[in-house]
């Protein structure tokens, strides 16, 4: 579950809502309309005003990095600072049992990043996320530069992640990706919820 009130930073807000635990809300709206500061804002990677609240804790009164590890955030460019994709997760081998969930090879901790596509960095970037084990996930565009059989490998895990209780925010311009996922949808225009 995620509260946020009166959430608001230069060109968003105030925005206000609640998603219940295992539930998904797809944020749409016009490129440069503020779905990303949205989720940047929630993380507390920008300065804001408001406060945003799980049911185990309140993001003003927790440390950054342990809040960003319970409200996970995968960016639409995923950051990659070493050579070898296995070298960004903690445990590597733990992982790789999900690749074959999300359509990539068992062997692919072993891969150089630079071999990567855009769609396998953030296909990784999220099995990043979930090595956290958040209970919040805040994606941006997840799928946005994924084939339709890969965006259907995708889907089908977050699918499993709400089971599991994960409440989802997608930032999304897929028009048909809220229905797929069961979401409630918000609409941002100029930096306010217009729906």
């Amino acid at each position: 579950m995620i509260t946020v009130k009166s959430l608001q930073r230069s060109g968003l807000g105030p925005v206000d809502f609640t998603v219940g635990d295992g539930e998904c809300l797809a944020i749409t709206g016009p490129s440069g309309a503020g779905k990303s500061l949205l989720l940047r804002a929630i993380v507390d990677l920008d300065p804001n005003t408001g406060e945003v609240t799980t049911a185990q804790m309140t993001r003003s009164k927790t440390p950054a990095p342990e809040w960003r590890k319970h409200v996970a955030m995968l960016p639409a460019e995923t950051g990659w600072w070493l050579d070898k994709v296995g070298d960004h997760f903690v445990n590597p081998s733990g992982i790789a049992e999900h690749l074959p969930d999300i359509g990539l090879s068992p062997d692919s901790m072993n891969w150089e990043v630079s071999r990567l596509s855009s769609g396998e960095r953030h296909r990784l970037g999220l099995l990043r996320c979930l090595e956290k084990l958040p209970g919040v996930l805040l994606l941006d565009e997840p799928t946005a530069a994924l084939d339709t059989e890969t965006t259907q490998l995708v889907e089908a895990l977050l699918h499993g992640l709400m089971e599991e209780g994960i409440t989802i925010l997608l930032v999304t311009h897929d028009p048909d990706q809220p229905a797929r996922l069961g979401c409630k949808t918000m609409r941002i225009e100029n930096g306010q919820v217009v729906t």
